[in-house]
Order: structure tokens, then C-alpha cells, then sequence
């Protein structure tokens, strides 16, 4: 049965120096039946951090926030989406609250934009056990102090790149851990879609996109429950397409 909010948000928060991958940590703790919804764990340095589509996440040790928090699933495998929605969303409201002046985005289906470049992505993982949806891990990796980026990601940012102050960074975890188990366990689905698309990263602008070596441009229309992106082509038809079919072109 999943345990209530403030269960969820009273479990503790383990604290590391070194890791290979927090979201590795926690599926290790799953696998051993010593994880509990809520436990968060945090590590100044990832040497094997995880990003999409197995791309690695690089930072430098005290730089980025790095965090998986461990959460009990309370709805069907079918509303898998919408969890991703009600995470991404926690950390976005955040970051607007924390960067006023900032430009916050979600490029579709979860990578954290401020003022058009990246700062973050999410990768979550989900247990299966049976037909039960048993856990999923938040993963969180988030530039916040960093004070420049590498000549070739162009296409990055940080928090204080973008606002120009610094930033407590385990104060940025508590707010972000916060607000993540809330939106997870008291989610509105219709009210949360709706503001993930008005969060979405150039709705109702041109973008281009690759799709097995052909390159396209269409307008970015929204992103539907169930994670498809609604796009409308250049020859005025309106086209779907679920995350890793077609390829975001910077």
C-alpha cells in the first residue's frame, strides 16, 4: 500500500561523497528490500552519472545537485507519463521560485531548460514486480554553481550562469525533494498536463528534428497524457511521435 506524503517526506536523506550513479545506489537499496518511498539519496560526485538514452551525466564534485529519491507509485503502469509529468513539474516550479527572472522550460519529455539552455535532465526507473508498479527512481542531475560550461556544450547552462548569484545546493535539494513527493502524491492529472504544456520548451514555435537522417522542421503544438509529442508539418498535418523516434536538433 503507498504510504502517505508526509511518510514519504519524513524518510531520511543519505548523503554521499563519491558514487558511481545515486539512481544505481537506490535501485541496489530496492534490490536488497532496504529502500522506503521517499529516501533520497545525494552525492557530491557521480563518476558514472546516468542520463538518457544511456548518455553519461558529467559535473564537477560540489557543482551539481545529483539526487535520486525513491518513490512508491499509488496509480497503474497505464499513468506511467503523468508520473514523469508530476516530477519534472516539481522541479521546474522550483526553479522559477528560486530564479524569478529566469526563463524556465521542460523540453519534451524531461530535460530542465533555463534561459534556452539545458541545466538538468531526469532519468527515472521504474521497478516492475509482477503486474505491480513496485518503485520508481527520481533521478535528478542539476548544474547550479557551475561558473561556465565546456566549449562543447554550447547548449548548457547553470543556475548561476543564468541568474548570476550562487546557490545553496542543499537547499535546492530540500525545496526540489519537497515539491517532487507532493506533486507525485497529490497530482491533479488534468491540471498538471496543462501546466506541463505551458512549461513546454517552444510550444507554438518552429523546431527542427531528425528522423533516421532526415531532417524536418514542424510547430511544436503540445504533449498529450500518454508522452507523445503533437507536432504540425510544414504540409499542414498534425503528426505524434513518442520520445526517441524522432531526434531534437539544437
Amino acid at each position: 500500500m503507498a504510504l502517505s506524503l508526509q511518510t514519504a517526506q519524513d524518510a531520511p536523506i543519505i548523503e554521499l561523497d563519491t558514487i558511481d550513479s545515486t539512481n544505481n545506489y537506490a535501485m541496489r537499496l530496492i534490490d536488497a528490500d532496504t529502500a522506503q518511498p521517499g529516501l533520497t539519496i545525494t552525492a557530491r560526485e557521480q563518476t558514472q552519472g546516468k542520463g538518457q538514452r544511456g548518455r553519461v551525466w558529467q559535473s564537477n564534485p560540489g557543482e551539481s545537485l545529483s539526487m535520486s529519491i525513491i518513490a512508491e507509485p499509488i496509480h497503474g503502469l497505464e499513468r506511467q507519463f503523468l508520473f514523469n509529468v508530476a516530477a519534472t513539474l516539481g522541479i521546474a516550479e522550483v526553479l522559477q521560485k528560486l530564479c524569478e527572472n529566469c526563463d524556465i522550460r521542460i523540453k519534451w519529455p524531461n530535460d530542465i531548460i533555463v534561459n534556452d539552455k539545458k541545466a538538468g535532465g531526469v532519468l527515472i526507473e521504474n521497478v516492475i514486480r509482477g503486474s505491480r508498479w513496485a518503485y520508481s527512481i527520481i533521478g535528478l542531475g542539476l548544474n547550479v554553481l557551475q561558473n561556465d560550461m565546456p566549449a562543447e556544450l554550447p547548449y548548457a547552462t547553470s543556475l548561476k550562469m543564468a541568474s548570476g548569484r550562487g546557490y545553496d545546493v542543499k537547499v535546492v535539494l530540500d525545496m526540489i525533494r519537497k515539491q517532487v513527493l507532493h506533486n507525485v502524491y497529490n497530482a491533479d492529472d488534468g491540471a498538471m498536463m496543462q501546466l506541463y504544456n505551458q512549461y513546454l520548451y517552444r510550444k507554438g514555435q518552429m523546431q527542427r528534428f531528425e528522423e533516421e537522417g532526415i531532417m524536418w522542421e514542424a510547430l511544436i503544438n503540445g504533449v498529450t497524457a500518454d508522452g507523445q509529442l503533437v507536432v504540425q508539418r510544414t504540409d499542414g498535418s498534425m503528426q505524434r511521435y513518442t520520445h526517441g523516434v524522432v531526434n531534437w536538433q539544437w
